[in-house]
């Protein structure tokens, strides 16, 4: 005798089967993604600060240096103040690195050169002072060098004495 062998038994339908095997990978990219989304993130890198360093030059400038700092900064958020020394009278002044008549400008009473051009502040970029026209010559000066974080708070980077180049 000869057995017939029928099934009845009917598999998934390819399309059930497509729809499965999307969703089990959906699930284990989601899985995957998870695990390692913390060390994808950056770091929050707290408030910046900075080194800097002034000298006098001969021909009546005076140039203040970023010799070190934590975190690039954007040119917008980084402020400087000229104030003169107690008993003179004069009024401060005030700018940002961005400002149109202080970043790469020539000729101007503060100017900021960023190296790089990115835009940004960081190591090596610098400020020039013409001396004799903000009144910083005769000495005793201070510049000040904020940073303006994101959240509205305010961070002293540098508080410089500037020498006299008279």
């Amino acid at each position: 005798m000869r057995r017939n062998r029928t099934d009845d038994d009917e598999a998934v339908s390819p399309v059930i089967a497509t729809v499965l095997l999307m969703a089990i990978t959906v699930l284990l990219a989601s899985a995957v993604y998870l695990l390692v989304d913390d060390a994808i993130t950056t770091p929050d890198k707290g408030e910046p600060y900075a080194k800097m360093s002034v000298r006098a030059l001969d021909n009546g400038y005076q140039v203040v240096r970023f010799t070190d700092l934590s975190q690039n900064l954007y040119t917008s958020a980084v402020s400087f103040t000229l104030t003169p020394p107690a008993g003179i009278n004069a009024t401060s002044i005030t700018g940002y690195a961005s400002d149109a008549d202080v970043y790469g400008a020539v000729g101007e009473p503060v100017t900021f050169h960023d190296r790089d051009a990115s835009f940004t502040v960081n190591r090596g970029d610098y400020f020039v002072i013409n001396a004799s026209a903000t009144g910083t010559d005769v000495g005793g000066w201070t510049i000040y060098v904020r940073s303006i974080g994101a959240s509205g708070g305010v961070t002293e980077l540098a508080a410089l004495p500037l020498p006299a180049t008279e």
